[in-house]
């Protein structure tokens, strides 16, 4: 653990009406997520909302940027909640944010947080005032804010200004570390005047946002000195596929573990019409793996090796992790404690019948050479022996995961 960093936020930010969502001051870290749907088409937005927020998504932002958009929020929103999805939804706002708000108080309304890049509100005397004006319309809707700092658009001028010093004072600090230094800089200055101009502490959290993963432990370990305002933690611009996944867990995996971040989102890059659900899943695996949060019953499966040259096991973990997707928002409304069901399922003798003794459920399937039967085993014990054609041994085990449930947990 960094020396002298403070393991929980003493500030706590509440989003959304009502008891809302609790950010920091001690409250579990939140998942959010974000949407990539034009946002001034207002069914597309508010289906995707739902589905994210279905997925684990705890908090959904949507940027807001065009007059259209800004004039879709309050339909977006009666969406949401018109389906029963209540996750707090947040406006994204760069660049004409001040303008947006003003001239569309409904939007102003209908959001539940702003966000604010002091990088990009305006330069000179007219960043202050244009973040100024953003503050009090967040202050007169009683909405927060997260002030978020980005390594990609930092105020130029303030970068100027730290690196006009570092050589005239030959303090020898590279670029990275000014940059890194401004990004908290700017943090805390934003957040003083956020302050000014009315906000109270528990309205603001904060964020500081680089796409380097050493980088970004390095800011948020100075940030956690430096603040005790809620945290929102996110490697920005991650990437794809795996390494955006690796470079996500690698940073904030040692920040979490560190006890910093109150809010996460994984920012993936999807595939051309890829599932925009799996940057949720992967925040909540995150969380789930360091023992922070439990979202979903989680799906052990090994890797493979040359005793298991049939894809059965594959395909039969792949199908069993994709019907617990598909049945957690029902099971999550109606079954107290499924989240913390395990699953197993494994592909040959050697550690499958430990894996599945370990597991609330487990199967254990043949390896190469080995007898055609897969016995399976619930709590520990084992109870019944499946064999058939795959298609028969999943619907046979989907059912036995199903009784699992059902006699396993109450309804709420």
């Amino acid at each position: 653990m960094a020396a002298g960093v403070k393991l929980h936020r003493t500030v706590g930010v509440k989003v959304g009406p009502g008891n809302g969502v609790q950010v920091g001051g001690g409250a579990p870290i939140v998942v959010q997520s974000m949407t990539m749907t034009d946002t001034a088409d207002a069914r597309a937005t508010a289906q995707q909302c739902i589905e994210l927020a279905e997925a684990g998504s705890e908090l959904v932002r949507v940027t807001v940027n065009l007059p259209e958009a800004a004039a879709a929020v309050p339909e977006i929103k009666q969406r949401m909640l018109d389906a029963g999805c209540t996750a707090p939804l947040i406006g994204d706002f760069h660049y004409n944010g001040h303008i947006l708000l003003t001239k569309y108080p409904d939007c102003a309304r209908a959001l539940d947080k702003y966000r604010i890049n002091p990088g990009n509100v305006g330069t000179g005397a007219r960043r202050d005032e244009q973040f100024s004006t953003i503050c009090h319309v967040a202050v007169h809707n009683g909405k927060p804010v997260r002030i978020g700092v980005n390594g990609g658009s930092l105020n130029q001028e303030l970068v100027v200004t730290k690196m006009q010093e570092n050589t005239d004072r030959s303090l020898g600090k590279s670029s990275e570390e000014i940059i890194n230094e401004c990004m908290v800089l700017s943090a805390i200055e934003s957040t003083a005047l956020a302050i000014d101009n009315g906000l109270r502490r528990d309205q603001i959290i904060i964020s500081c946002k680089t796409s380097r993963p050493r980088d970004l432990i390095s800011v948020y370990r100075t940030l956690a000195r430096a603040t005790d305002q809620p945290l929102h933690l996110g490697l920005t611009e991650a990437g794809m596929g795996t390494k955006g996944l690796v470079w996500s867990a690698s940073a904030m995996g040692v920040l979490l573990n560190e006890g910093i971040g109150d809010t996460i989102r994984v920012s993936l890059t999807p595939r051309p019409g890829g599932d925009r659900r799996e940057e949720v899943y992967a925040a909540c695996e995150l969380l789930q793996a360091l023992g922070l949060r439990s979202f979903s019953p989680s799906v052990t499966a090994c890797p493979g090796c040359g005793r298991t040259t049939s894809t059965t096991f594959q395909e039969l973990a792949e199908r069993i992790q994709g019907y617990v997707r598909e049945k957690m928002p029902e099971w999550k409304a109606t079954r107290e404690g499924v989240e913390n069901m395990t699953l197993a399922v494994m592909g040959c003798v050697v550690n499958g019948p430990g894996e599945s003794k370990a597991a609330s459920i487990g199967i254990s399937l043949p390896g190469t050479g080995e007898e055609p039967s897969c016995p399976v085993y619930i709590d520990g014990r084992r109870v019944t022996t499946l064999r058939g054609t795959y298609d028969e041994l999943a619907a046979a085990f989907q059912r036995l995961v199903d009784d699992y449930v059902e006699h396993s947990y109450a309804r709420r």
